[in-house]
């Protein structure tokens, strides 16, 4: 994203004053921002607020008198490799959705081909009006996006859906937008992720430390590169990405009704759920009682969901995970052989900035035709990057392109 033109326009909600911590973000982040306020925004923050976190001058309205050929609004409409409008009011939304440019922002927004995101901030009222909701479905149907504004309090004193989502849930989006790679555009991605517990009573269960961190990280960097995602996840610890569908799925029997659900639909599937391989074999209906005596517990195996998808697959490219702690190479190359994968990503689980509960990994990849690729010490999103290329430059991938 370094070094893109984003165009910031800011309206006059009461949530205006959170623009400054997204322009901030923006150029942290090594983007060229530039900043457009309405008249009504100035009741809310002021220009050289954020002239000094965006570094370019911030432009309320049309420049009076004899300007040359220069055309603000044309000019930055030409820059701009997105716009931003946060937050976006009802009255505004209105005005986009009809057309009118009586103001610098409208004006811009009119005249440029980037794309658009609006972040709707209003009272929940405001928000659910038929009106104003037709305007956003129509702004949607010709290509505008949308980010859903949260429920809460809301300034105005009421409770309901109208907040501005949190500047990082913004980032995220925009982040999409401006993705380069666009080679999952279209496709239909299931993501599964977390780990699984199986019952052994009403309060107790069979789990393991998974935190849903590298699954969450594929699901991100396939939405980011156009991709249809539905996230099929377990337990998790850590906050699962915007725009994806999520599921939950507590047990590994769950997780296989819900992913053999989508699964005929899919083009890619990527397992990367720390799935239970034993469960008990009875659960208990009361919760057992601590005793004087040994407590026996009888396991059987959970089903093996790969394994059936492996079984079943036709036109899906199927990627598994394989958390080991030793024989590496040989469980992983058994694994991919015995379910049928496209793809498997192994990794030591017992090296220390791998496995479970850290935002880092080392892996390994192998492929069908016994090459491996290994990799040094990553984070969890970059190796979700060189997991969706690898997805990508495979021959089924390539042909899957050529018939949609």
């Amino acid at each position: 994203m370094v070094g893109k033109t984003v165009i910031v326009g800011v309206t006059g909600g009461i949530a205006a004053y959170k623009a400054a911590e997204l322009v901030s973000s923006l150029v942290k982040k090594g983007l060229n921002v530039h900043v457009i306020l309405t008249k009504a925004a100035l009741d809310f923050i002021t220009p050289l607020t954020l002239e000094t976190l965006a570094k370019n001058p911030v432009l309320v309205d049309e420049p009076t008198g004899s300007q040359g050929i220069y055309v603000p609004h044309i000019d930055l409409a030409l820059k701009a490799e997105l716009f931003v409008v946060v937050p976006a009011t009802a009255n505004t939304i209105a005005k986009i959705a009809t057309g009118i440019a009586d103001n610098l922002l409208t004006s811009t927004i009119l005249a440029t081909k980037a794309p658009v995101l609006l972040a709707p901030s209003m009272n929940v009222n405001m928000y659910e009006n038929p009106i104003t909701q037709k305007n956003i479905e129509f702004l949607k149907s010709i290509g505008f996006h949308f980010i859903e504004p949260e429920e809460g309090f809301l300034a105005c004193g009421t409770v309901g859906k109208g907040r501005l989502p949190a500047i990082p849930v913004i980032l995220e989006e925009i982040e999409r937008l401006l993705c380069l790679k666009k080679d999952f555009q279209g496709k239909r991605v299931i993501v599964t992720a977390g780990g699984t517990r199986e019952a052994i009573d009403p309060v107790r269960y069979i789990g393991n430390r998974s935190s849903g961190k590298m699954g969450f990280a594929i699901a991100k960097e396939a939405y980011k590169r156009g991709a249809q995602v539905t996230l099929i996840a377990g337990n998790t610890t850590v906050e699962p990405p915007q725009g994806v569908k999520l599921i939950r799925a507590f047990s590994t029997e769950k997780m296989r009704d819900e992913v053999l659900k989508v699964f005929p639909d899919a083009d890619v599937v990527i397992k990367a759920a720390a799935v239970a391989d034993y469960k008990p074999k009875t659960v208990e209906q009361s919760k057992i009682k601590k005793g004087e005596q040994n407590l026996t517990i009888e396991l059987c195996p959970t089903v093996d969901i790969l394994k059936e998808l492996g079984k079943i697959k036709d036109k899906q490219i199927l990627v598994g995970f394989a958390a080991e702690t030793d024989q590496v190479a040989m469980n992983a190359k058994k694994k991919l052989e015995e379910k049928n994968l496209d793809l498997l990503v192994a990794n030591d689980v017992s090296k220390e900035g791998a496995g479970f509960e850290v935002d880092t990994n080392i892996v390994s990849i192998l492929y069908r035709n016994g090459q491996v690729e290994e990799f040094p010490l990553l984070t969890k999103a970059e190796i979700a990057t060189l997991v969706l290329d690898r997805i990508a430059a495979l021959p089924r991938f390539e042909c899957q392109v050529k018939e949609s």
